[in-house]
């Protein structure tokens, strides 16, 4: 048997040991790869020339990531194996041949995951295409096709990734003794201690950290969040390290809680476990954290672009045409014409616009008349206030935007109009979307409007409002390619076409950040089971030696339950936690409610994750068992 058949023969033999990290491995090739392939896809790159651009952005975060993950992850498996590696130096190995050995086994583990990464995304390769279609709400279809370059680029990356990583990780087991080696994880450990002033600052930075990230509004969140974070991310680690050891040693030191029932085996092994995988979870929290506020952060910002479009009007098309435009009639004429078989209200209503007497503020003021006003309250529904007034009494129209109010102007305000000289006396404030842009308007009485002096800059807005707006699509395409948007005269707005717009360019950046978060999330993940399966054979031989004290099925299984839970839930907790306040700010940030897009980000994580840990335990229990 040759040097390279012992090495290939014992990752078969570790499989167990290697079965996380090759398919942890092998999903974060497929994810790539599955990039590369609508990066590069021809179709993609037409309709949105961004979506490609972002995607290779992504997979230069995914290759970072991976490098990184892959990294600890060998580590961490390299010293679970220590024992293993001593018996082979005591047989004979040289350190070289041991490095070499170690070399040649993630070589091996590389070229398969990277291998077996491709096949799969060429086997799923027309799923995740048709997925990507519905995703991204595209009109053409995304065609299977022969992904070359995005081949031969995931090849080569992830091999030279894996070699490189082979390089690493043999320094690892440089300057080893040979007695260290061979005690291993056997070897005796100091108890754990923890500093009470490191434990202190743990909680104090945390609290800090989440004060200002939920006090402050506005832009106060962009200048606060970096050294938010930086103070989180210090709390967070001295969580770990610390202030978790510094707990546990308490609960241990309460002696009517020690000693009932079997919580004498579980803490006693408690505070070194979590000392001695307090960077992991540290590593999972942060990871974790980056998921939940990255996609969290994409899904709110999609739904408070979609909610401000929807909002901001209550009408489908709009057209605004300025003096002078000679084509008013016709372009009105033509929505019509387009509109076809729907049914729709419509209003149209004349607009003045007048220069205040002594106004301080540079912006005039736009004027129309109660009757007109009425006419376009009712065109948008039942939920418009209608306005009753007379001589030279006005209400003030002030916008209100869907994502958050402006301040109130003070009531009881009068006007002087320069040019006519007339004083409006304001009777009533209303906010609403009626106008939708973002100007105020003042309501006057109809003869009052009809005695004003007309200007060049008299404008007439035109509103169609449909029920099933979103039918409305392809009216609106249609007219936006025969129209424009923006005209010299006049501006359309169509908002079933406007909404569709912004939902395939936030669906396309929602769908590269699904799968980064996705990445983050397996890895996280993943890299508990590592940290729990290091330790199995050491979990193995304590409970076996317990069981003969007369350990029951059913008090081993609860230990070991509370165990991994703790275990595997506090460093998600921390990341929930860290998430929430994160979104939380971001919430502040645009004032807009993010409530129901932060729940539905954070609770699906939660759920999968609790899958996911209902899995393990019942594989890990029964591991445990079967040694007993």
């Amino acid at each position: 048997m040759t040097f390279r058949q012992f090495a290939f023969n014992n990752v078969i033999r570790n499989k167990r040991t290697y079965a996380a990290y090759f398919l942890s491995s092998t999903f974060s090739v497929l994810v790539f790869f599955i990039y590369a392939v609508f990066a590069f896809h021809p179709a993609l790159t037409k309709i949105n020339g961004s979506v490609s651009i972002g995607l290779h952005f992504a997979e230069g975060i995914i290759y970072v990531f991976s490098f990184l993950f892959v990294l600890v992850s060998m580590s961490a498996f390299l010293k679970s194996r220590k024992k293993e590696f001593g018996l082979m130096v005591m047989h004979g190995m040289s350190n070289m041949q041991l490095r070499k050995m170690v070399f040649l086994e993630n070589v091996f583990i590389g070229f398969f995951a990277t291998t077996f990464g491709i096949v799969l995304g060429l086997v799923f390769g027309k799923i995740t295409l048709l997925l990507a279609e519905n995703i991204l709400g595209l009109e053409e279809t995304l065609k299977f096709y022969l992904p070359t370059q995005a081949l031969l680029l995931t090849f080569f990356a992830f091999l030279i990734l894996f070699i490189v990583i082979s390089f690493s990780t043999v320094s690892i087991l440089r300057g080893n003794k040979l007695v260290d080696l061979i005690k291993g994880s056997a070897a005796p450990k100091k108890e754990p201690k923890a500093s009470v002033g490191l434990s202190m600052i743990a909680a104090v930075l945390l609290a800090v950290g989440y004060a200002v990230a939920l006090m402050v509004k506005g832009t106060q969140v962009v200048i606060v969040m970096i050294p938010v974070t930086i103070i989180v991310i210090i709390g967070t680690y001295f969580l770990f390290t610390q202030l978790s050891v510094y707990t546990i040693n308490k609960l241990r030191g309460n002696k009517s809680l020690f000693w009932k029932k079997t919580n004498m085996v579980l803490f006693s092994d408690l505070a070194y476990r979590m000392k001695d995988n307090a960077r992991a979870f540290f590593f999972v929290a942060i990871v974790s954290t980056v998921a939940f506020s990255a996609i969290g952060s994409l899904v709110g910002f999609r739904s408070m672009i979609t909610t401000g479009i929807v909002g901001n009007s209550p009408f489908s098309f709009e057209y605004m045409s300025n003096n002078g435009n000679e084509k008013e009639s016709e372009h009105v004429q033509l929505i019509k014409k387009e509109l076809g078989e729907f049914a729709y209200r419509e209003a149209s209503i004349t607009i003045k616009e007048q220069a205040v007497k002594d106004n301080k503020s540079p912006y005039p003021i736009y004027l129309v008349k109660e009757s007109e006003y009425n006419q376009l309250a009712k065109a948008g529904g039942a939920d418009f206030e209608k306005v009753d007034i007379k001589g030279k009494e006005a209400v003030f129209i002030q916008y209100k935007n869907a994502l958050g109010v402006r301040p109130k102007r003070e009531t009881g305000q009068t006007i002087t109009l320069k040019e006519d000289g007339i004083v409006l006396q304001q009777k009533k404030m209303i906010e609403t979307n009626l106008f939708s842009d973002f100007n105020d308007y003042i309501v006057v009485d109809d003869a009052l409007f009809e005695g004003l002096q007309d200007f060049e800059n008299q404008k007439v807005f035109h509103a169609f409002y449909i029920k099933d707006w979103q039918e409305t699509i392809e009216v609106g395409k249609n007219l936006m390619n025969v129209l424009e948007h923006y005209g010299d005269n006049y501006q359309l707005t169509a908002l079933a076409y406007e909404w569709n717009q912004v939902n395939q360019g936030y669906g396309a950046v929602l769908f590269v950040g699904l799968f980064i978060g996705a990445v983050f999330f397996v890895a996280a993940g993943s890299f508990l089971y590592f940290r729990l399966y290091a330790d199995l054979e050491d979990e193995k031989r304590k409970f076996s030696a317990i069981g003969k004290l007369g350990l029951t099925n059913k008090e081993l299984s609860k230990i070991l339950t509370i165990q991994l839970a703790l275990l595997f839930f506090v460093p998600i907790i921390v990341a929930v936690v860290h998430g929430a306040v994160a979104l939380t700010a971001l919430q502040h940030m645009f004032n807009f409610n993010l409530a129901k897009e932060s729940t539905l980000v954070l609770g699906s994580f939660s759920a999968i994750q609790i899958i996911y840990f209902l899995f393990i335990r019942s594989n890990y229990i029964r591991k445990i068992k079967s040694s007993i």
